[in-house]
């Protein structure tokens, strides 16, 4: 059996990897593209499989790390809302008036709108860094394993 990569191998690979940048145009496209892809491919080759498996864990991943850091982030900007009502509808008594500004000011709940913009800025940079360094990886023909991935499809 012959176990050299082709450069048609090589190029499904690398598209495999680019399509995960189809969640910019439409939802879950990140998903859907590779995972078509790979399906079709898949059988051909180990090479193919093994890139389609990693672009597939490696957006999984991120799916789940921005949902874990979303889970971490509405606390906080619910609290900082509570901070900045002072009455508040209760029940229909519009006189129920909670007054939790000791010191508060909505610069807080500015930098806590900066803060999280950064962290959605840095998982952005993370998917398009890695990405781009795994498609170059695919189309010289090397296996590529994106870091911080778990390996959901083995």
């Amino acid at each position: 059996m012959d176990t050299a990569i082709t450069k048609h191998q090589k190029n499904v690979a690398t598209v495999l990897h680019a399509t995960t940048f189809s969640k910019y145009f439409f939802p879950f496209g990140n998903f859907i593209l590779p995972l078509i892809l790979w399906a079709m491919y898949k059988k051909e080759s180990e090479y193919i499989d093994h890139h389609g498996k990693e672009a597939l864990n490696f957006q999984l991943s991120l799916f789940c790390y921005k949902v874990v850091a979303a889970m971490f982030a509405i606390p906080f900007f619910i609290l900082f809302q509570i901070h900045t009502t002072n009455t508040w509808n209760i029940l229909g008594f519009n006189s129920f008036s909670i007054d939790l500004n000791d010191g508060f000011n909505m610069h807080q709940l500015t930098i806590a709108g900066i803060v999280i913009g950064i962290g959605h800025l840095l998982f952005f940079a993370v998917n398009i860094t890695y990405t781009i360094l795994a498609a170059m990886k695919a189309n010289e023909g090397e296996k590529y394993r994106y870091p911080l991935t778990i390996r959901f499809i083995k």
